[in-house]
């Protein structure tokens, strides 16, 4: 089926995504796409370095007389998400992606297409290939494993590439420019508990929230949504203080990067005293009903007559846990001062889970700005210590900070006006890019990210918008033609 796509514009592009749909490359299996694309490198006899990663580094010339213009690395990355239709046979280690026509779309059948990022890669070697284009010294950086931890772009090291201009081919809608991204680093706090007896005299509910839109923990996070945990945890230190209810179980969220959407807690108040809860747990419903009725309409939050549970928490953990979780910061924190409206610096509060003696708490912060992002740690870790917590925190990665004055920005926004007839937009993702951790190594570089319109990526239903893959070529193109002098 990729002959389906030989007659689309630019074949200079879409020729190579078809090959590279033929080579299986899932995540931490690009040893056949890597193969090929050196071997492609070597057939034009450029010169082409593998490093002890595993990343793929080609270099071109400049063409006669861009001697002086500065330097570009075209940068993408190598492997695809492999996700399928329960009734699709197809074995992402050894089947090709089948891409089709779908009108002003490219998809997969039943799979993945693997526009994400195999367009990108493809309009770098694109520009390795052609001899009709005008451009600076080229060189191309291919990042293995970028979908599943970064693993390409956290183990290049310093000294490879020459350039001082990164143009990440990774992203997905037409007509944006990003200059900025943010870093991440995990919190993993931890709380030991005492399993006591139940209070006489007690009964038992279930505490429920549910119905929540959730969503990406980073580029969702402006958006205000409830966050099943700090729901819980308010509702659980009013009723402590004002219905002397114990904790028997929490659990809420189940990924770092989403918005924890329900969440609930196994919990026990005083015979005596149920009426008067049931009643404080139906005004905090409605509450909630009110905060929330724009960005939450689906909100549900209720109690339910529960079966006794075995054991509570002890008195003193359930005070310090409960408070810390609800003192815990949540959310966005700061917005970038010259980027309105632009989120520099948040946490998401992901997970809880209490079983057995434990409670388990996980926690996702970002920043683009990495001092930020290090003073948010300390506020967190300040929290969680005072209650008497053990806090870790893990996997971290730089972001990347935003340049609102950056010469490759300049240009590429005077191209598209004069090309296109319009501003192009300005943004900063509030999420993870390999930008941050290359910028990292390369401090010398100046960055952006673009690309074609690419929807529903890492799903069955991901497509690359056509028209707008011609346009992308047709900018990156004429970039490269107009790269700053040295």
């Amino acid at each position: 089926m990729a002959n389906e796509l030989n007659g689309l514009k630019p074949q200079a592009i879409w020729k190579i995504f078809s090959e590279i749909c033929k080579i299986p490359h899932p995540s931490k299996s690009e040893a056949a796409i890597s193969e090929w694309v050196q071997n492609f490198a070597k057939g034009l006899k450029l010169e082409t370095i593998v490093d002890e990663t595993g990343n793929v580094i080609i270099r071109k010339p400049a063409t006669p007389g861009m001697e002086k213009r500065m330097g570009i690395v075209l940068q993408g990355h190598l492997d695809m998400v492999p996700q399928k239709n329960n009734e699709m046979a197809h074995d992402f280690e050894k089947d090709p992606i089948l891409p089709r026509i779908d009108g002003e779309w490219v998809s997969a059948t039943g799979t993945t297409l693997g526009a994400d990022n195999g367009i990108g890669v493809a309009a770098a070697l694109a520009v390795m290939e052609a001899t009709d284009l005008v451009h600076g010294p080229i060189e191309c950086l291919f990042t293995i494993d970028e979908e599943t931890g970064m693993t390409g772009a956290f183990g290049l090291k310093g000294g490879l590439l020459q350039a001082d201009i990164l143009m990440n081919l990774d992203s997905e809608d037409e007509g944006e420019l990003y200059i900025g991204c943010a870093g991440g680093i995990n919190a993993a706090i931890q709380f030991n508990y005492q399993e006591e007896a139940v209070p006489a005299d007690s009964v038992a509910y279930n505490v429920i929230i549910k119905g929540l839109n959730g969503g990406h923990s980073g580029v969702d996070i402006h958006l205000g949504r409830a966050n099943a945990n700090k729901v819980l945890a308010r509702f659980l230190v009013a009723a402590a203080s004002k219905h002397k209810l114990r904790v028997a179980g929490f659990e809420a969220g189940n990924l770092r990067n989403a918005i924890p959407r329900e969440g609930n807690a196994v919990v026990v108040v005083p015979k005596a005293g149920e009426a008067a809860f049931a009643e404080f747990a139906k005004a905090f419903a409605g509450i909630l009903k009110n905060e929330y009725q724009a960005v939450e309409p689906g909100l549900q939050f209720e109690v339910a007559k529960a079966d006794a549970p075995a054991k509570v928490m002890d008195a003193k953990t359930q005070f310090n846990f409960l408070n810390a979780v609800y003192a815990c910061p949540n959310g966005v924190i700061s917005m970038i001062p010259d980027m309105p409206g632009v989120v520099q610096t948040s946490n998401n509060l992901a997970i809880v889970k209490m079983e057995k003696g434990k409670i388990d708490i996980s926690c996702l912060l970002r920043s683009s700005v990495e001092s930020s992002k290090e003073d948010l740690a300390a506020m967190m870790e300040g929290v969680f210590l005072l209650a008497g917590a053990e806090v870790k925190f893990d996997g971290g990665y730089p972001g990347w900070k935003p340049n609102v004055n950056s010469p490759i920005l300049k240009t590429m926004k005077e191209i598209y006006q004069k090309k296109f007839g319009k501003i192009p937009e300005v943004k900063v993702i509030h999420a993870g890019l390999e930008c941050g951790l290359l910028g990292d190594v390369y401090k010398n570089w100046d960055m952006i990210s673009f690309g074609p319109t690419i929807r529903y990526p890492h799903s069955p239903t991901e497509k690359v918008n056509i028209e707008s893959v011609q346009k992308f070529w047709d900018y990156l193109t004429e970039t490269l033609k107009n790269a700053p002098l040295k």
